[in-house]
């Protein structure tokens, strides 16, 4: 079998492109935001070969993707980039869908795409996160000045974040079309994997969202938390603002100076305050859009409140006491590791 296939540039390019025209597009219709993830790591792996190992984007070919090409650029998120773990096995994730999609196209390339394969996942440390507590939330909810347009737009924002306990991609995603005020308020989120979810929303939240509308009079196909131009928000404006607001509840709640708050520690924050108000994990499962249950398992290891009331319901056994006290064999063991 000819490996001519292996050592030219224009075949590695022509599956790249087919790798996300047909396999990604046409056949699986994975959605807009897995275009970008596997857009952005193609992106960083050819300029990392073309400024690490002198290999033009255009001149790389299967010979040259391997597991060692591969392995050189996963250190270099790490070690030169920062990135986490979590991002590394991103990245990596990407590179495994295109070698087992390049596979089946290329034979003559499965020995080096097979290697690659074999490159496994990394292990990482979990975290126990530290969630924000209903006062630091308070504050941080009544920290934007509502006599301005963005603080008015911010408090919104942040009360819907807190409210449905949406990602940021879903609550900027908000439009006016999505919210229903009649009968039980609720609104409508577009979740990862093209998946819905209605949310009820609290008769605060709804009167403010009431108000929000009869002032800025949007269209229903437009953005619910628009920015000044009148087109959707981005992650960095939402963190940007909720960045503002954290500076401004410190002189409420100093504590919040040594927190990393992200859009993302709402969300925490509304799963364990469910979780707190005896709410059953699998509707709070529902409730973040997780596939599964095993995913909110964190809210529970984070509430040290429900495991001191565990502690106190269950009577320790009564035993007698003891030291142990090791053979001299058992020590010299010990002692040899």
């Amino acid at each position: 079998m000819s490996d001519k296939p292996l050592c030219n540039p224009s075949e590695f390019s022509s599956l790249l492109q087919k790798f996300f025209v047909d396999r990604l597009t046409r056949q699986k219709n994975v959605s807009k935001a897995t275009i970008a993830a596997y857009r952005d790591t193609f992106r960083l792996l050819l300029c990392y070969a073309d400024k690490r190992l002198g290999i033009a984007p255009s001149s790389l070919t299967l010979s040259d993707f391997n597991a060692k090409l591969v392995l050189s650029f996963l250190d270099f998120l790490e070690c030169d980039r920062k990135n986490s773990i979590r991002t590394r096995n991103a990245r990596l994730a990407a590179v495994h869908s295109f070698a087992r999609y390049a596979c089946l196209q290329c034979p003559q390339a499965i020995n080096n795409l097979q290697q690659i394969l074999a490159i496994p996942m990394k292990r990482f440390e979990k975290q126990l996160a530290r969630i924000l507590s209903r006062d630091e939330m308070q504050a941080l909810l009544s920290a934007p000045n509502v006599s301005t347009w963005c603080g008015l737009r911010d408090r919104l924002l942040f009360a819907i974040l807190y409210n449905t306990g949406a990602r940021v991609s879903e609550v900027i995603g908000i439009r006016v079309s999505d919210v229903s005020l009649d009968g039980s308020p609720c609104i409508r989120l577009r979740g990862k994997g093209r998946k819905q979810r209605t949310i009820p929303i609290w008769k605060d939240t709804a009167s403010d969202i009431r108000s929000w509308l009869r002032a800025q009079s949007l269209r229903p196909e437009q953005p619910l938390l628009p920015n000044r131009d009148g087109s959707e928000m981005t992650r960095s404006n939402v963190a940007e603002r909720l960045t503002i607001a954290v500076s401004m509840a410190t002189k409420q709640c100093p504590q919040l100076k040594t927190l990393k708050i992200t859009p993302h520690s709402i969300r925490h924050a509304t799963a364990l305050h469910l979780l707190q108000s005896g709410i059953d994990i699998t509707v709070i499962a529902l409730w973040l859009g997780h596939e599964s249950p095993t995913t909110t398992h964190m809210y529970i290891e984070a509430d040290l409140a429900m495991k001191e009331r565990v502690l106190t319901a269950i009577t320790p056994l009564k035993t007698k006491r003891g030291r142990f006290k090791p053979s001299d064999s058992l020590l010299s063991f010990l002692e040899g590791l």
